[in-house]
């Protein structure tokens, strides 16, 4: 009876040996992911999705960027009370104001080349670094989703300095894509006469479980444990769980006119990410497939079919 007492406690003691390491683990990589999912900082794991060329199609635009007349703007975020930096360039009496909004790790200035079409379209340009980016603070990322509060301040901001026949255009690109799309189901000021999303997600949970599968290699079911553990350290550090951050859901109540623009070869926001928001959207709606841009790409790949497309429709709804 004494043997088989020991011989049960040497196997309980075993497994539970087995669950703290893998619980350790499980731990480990849950801190890991939160860290490049959500911690600002270098992420050289998005190298995979990097581009270079030799000739650059938008140099012409970044050095009119770079020589443009820049203003300085501040304001505090809408929660957090993080101080937001922003670039304003003024184009001349215009009562036509371009919001331009970055992607994930990047800043205002990766912004220039659409600064650049915007600005010779007629629009003054406000070029926001999000929170956690650029020169504006920050703790966390958070995708879009409380970002969306502080792009509705910056609105405001910019009625308030320039004036209420101010006509105001909401465009962004990638995880600012998402944010134009989140801020369009809010309430915000009459001023706000459209919007442009470029390569934007349908949500952040679906994003993540794309990124787990695409640049970890988790197997499906891994992958979606994972995610859903992601979640609840968003859920307890940031205030939302990453399936509620959902552009798809924010279009609907949306009835602005909104251009979705995707490329065909994204890989990194899966191109099929375009049919989900585009069919949601409640307003007038019109989109656009760059056929061979992959993420973020389309512009530098089609820069005359993009500005006249962007044109076309500024024109027919600003």
């Amino acid at each position: 009876m004494n043997r088989n007492k020991k011989k049960y406690r040497k196997v309980w003691l075993i497994f539970g040996i087995v669950v703290v390491v893998f619980l350790a683990i499980i731990g480990a990589g849950e801190a890991y992911f939160f860290n490049e999912a959500f911690v600002p900082g270098e992420k050289s794991v998005l190298n995979k999705y990097s581009h270079h060329t030799k000739k650059d199609p938008l140099a012409q635009q970044k050095k009119w960027y770079a020589n443009a007349n820049k203003q300085k703007w501040y304001l505090k975020s809408a929660t957090c009370n993080y101080r937001l930096d922003a670039n304003y360039i003024p184009n001349g009496k215009s009562t036509k104001t371009a919001i331009l909004l970055h992607g994930f790790t990047n800043n205002k200035d990766s912004m220039g080349p659409y600064a650049a079409m915007f600005h010779q379209l007629g629009y003054n340009v406000l070029m926001p670094d999000a929170r956690a980016h650029g020169q504006s603070q920050g703790k966390y990322i958070g995708y879009g989703w409380p970002e969306k509060y502080d792009v509705r301040k910056w609105v405001k901001k910019d009625v308030a300095k320039e004036g209420k026949n101010q006509k105001i255009v909401i465009f962004g690109v990638s995880m600012g894509g998402a944010t134009a799309m989140m801020t369009s189901g809010i309430k915000m000021p009459s001023q706000v006469k459209a919007y442009i999303e470029d390569c934007g997600y349908t949500d952040v949970k679906s994003e993540f479980l794309h990124e787990a599968q695409d640049l970890y290699h988790l197997p499906g079911p891994v992958a979606t444990m994972a995610v859903n553990l992601l979640s609840g350290l968003s859920k307890a550090n940031l205030g939302f769980y990453s399936g509620d951050a959902s552009a798809v859901n924010s279009v609907k109540k949306n009835d602005k006119p909104m251009l979705f623009i995707h490329g065909g070869k994204d890989n990194f926001v899966p191109t099929r990410m375009i049919k989900q928001n585009y069919q949601s959207a409640n307003g007038p709606k019109e989109s656009w497939i760059a056929k061979k841009a992959g993420h973020a790409r389309s512009f530098e790949t089609y820069p005359k079919e993009y500005r006249k497309r962007v044109k076309k429709f500024l024109q027919k709804y600003v």
